[in-house]
């Protein structure tokens, strides 16, 4: 006679929620991440992952606050969104302040990421050391018109992701900003409410939006990546073997993670051509200039705050 044995229910649960599609250079390595912890407690903490922010229309500000509100245990967020809770996370995407993406890691990894840490735990949330996603430097994709230098962008009506440093971005550099949430950018497109958008090549390979906006200019504007977070009262709530466990496999996946990121990304270029996309090198040093007349590093260096910016600087040279 054959025996069944019932795998024991699990302990905690949790969901993880991300904005981007299952087949996004995110959601894999989140799923392996979880399976991993599963494997490793035993099933006593299992974690589902929800792609599309769980199917959630206000996309990732609405899962932003769900998840401070313990709605939701776990989310990834890039640090301009969650910079409307946690100020200095902002920092991440200063316009041309990071040559490369290793650069980026090595200050979030380090001093920086333990400041915004800090910060993110002030307000309830629980940020993983070592726990940045890699997204990318953000281009700009346009319908009718490539990003030759910066006097390109007068005019523009330009999707971004909400209020945030990439909004003030964007105006500075002379366009005109237009809060657009990511799923809804095709149907922006088509109905006329914006010229472009932007962000990594590798996200505008997730969407699909070639037809709609064949200019992929090189602009380098901004880095973006996504900060694993949990909420800080079910965090702490995990006995501290089990947090062990959590934290050595959001290392091992994002690790992971970034290496693929950053090597699609390096290949995208070609292959976007290939699809028929119309690419140009920006004169980005016409954008940094742009931002430097418009005060703009003078003022983000005060909405971020001293402390924040100081770290920044430790890592790259002085901005100003």
């Amino acid at each position: 006679m054959t025996i069944s044995i019932k795998p024991a229910a699990p302990r905690w649960t949790g969901r993880q929620v991300h904005v981007l599609p299952e087949r996004s250079h995110q959601h894999g390595y989140l799923v392996d991440l979880w399976e991993g912890v599963r494997r490793e407690t035993d099933g006593k903490l299992a974690v589902s992952v929800h792609a599309l922010s769980g199917g959630d229309a206000g996309g990732g500000p609405s899962s932003l606050d769900k998840l401070v509100r313990g709605e939701i245990e776990f989310y990834t967020i890039n640090g301009n969104s969650l910079g409307a809770i946690v100020p200095p996370a902002e920092v991440q995407g200063v316009p041309y302040a990071f040559p490369d993406s290793a650069a980026v890691h090595r200050a979030n990894d380090g001093a920086l990421g333990a400041y915004i840490s800090r910060e993110c735990a002030a307000r309830g949330i629980h940020r993983f050391p070592r726990g940045l996603m890699e997204n990318g430097f953000r281009q700009t994709y346009t319908k009718d018109r490539p990003i030759r230098t910066v006097a390109d962008f007068a005019g523009l009506r330009l999707r971004v992701p909400g209020p945030s440093m990439i909004l003030e971005v964007a105006a500075a550099l002379g366009a005109t900003p237009v809060p657009v949430v990511l799923h809804d950018i095709p149907r922006a497109l088509a109905e006329g409410r914006i010229d472009g958008h932007e962000n990594p090549l590798v996200v505008m390979d997730v969407q699909g939006l070639h037809a709609q906006t064949p200019y992929v200019s090189l602009t380098r504007h901004m880095w973006t990546g996504f900060n694993v977070i949990a909420n800080l009262k079910f965090w702490q709530s995990l006995p501290e073997d089990v947090r062990a466990i959590v934290d050595r496999h959001v290392t091992r996946a994002v690790a992971a993670q970034r290496a693929d990121t950053i090597r699609m990304n390096e290949t995208l270029a070609a292959v976007l051509v290939g699809r028929g996309m119309i690419l140009t090198e920006t004169d980005t040093e016409s954008c940094r200039r742009r931002l430097f007349g418009e005060g703009f590093y003078a003022r983000w260096k005060e909405k971020l705050g001293r402390t924040a910016w100081r770290l920044l600087e430790e890592e790259v040279g002085k901005l100003g």
